[in-house]
């Protein structure tokens, strides 16, 4: 096994000093509210638009509906979103959570979801 030397853990050092520069950190990604989308997607009319006022919304101050009803999203730490249909499979706009919403729901009706 190869002895750590001054040089190499220099090296290193300096190899993690620049991954670092060039990484951003968490906070630095790109959380600016998505487009506004009004579309016809299978037959159904998928929505999203920046959510005013009150309210419980998880979305990041964002709506979401499919057919007029209301599809509660919600914006995960990596900038991902999921919905209340499509839980388990993390997509990267809320139209692609819309989307897929209307996939899972195989013509079936979205009911509304009470927010606590």
């Amino acid at each position: 096994m190869p002895e750590l030397t001054r040089r190499h853990a220099l090296a290193a050092a300096a190899a993690v000093a620049a991954t670092a520069a060039v990484t951003p950190p968490a906070s630095a990604h790109d959380h600016h509210s998505p487009d506004t989308f009004d579309e016809v997607y299978k037959g159904r009319r998928i929505q999203g638009r920046p959510a005013s006022g009150g309210g419980h919304h998880h979305g990041a101050g964002y709506a979401v509906f499919i057919d007029g009803v209301e599809l509660h999203v919600m914006r995960n730490a990596d900038g991902s979103w999921i919905s209340v249909v499509s839980h388990y499979d993390p997509v990267p706009t809320p139209k692609a959570a819309a989307r897929a919403a209307v996939d899972e729901l195989q013509g079936a009706q979205l009911l509304p979801f009470p927010a606590n």
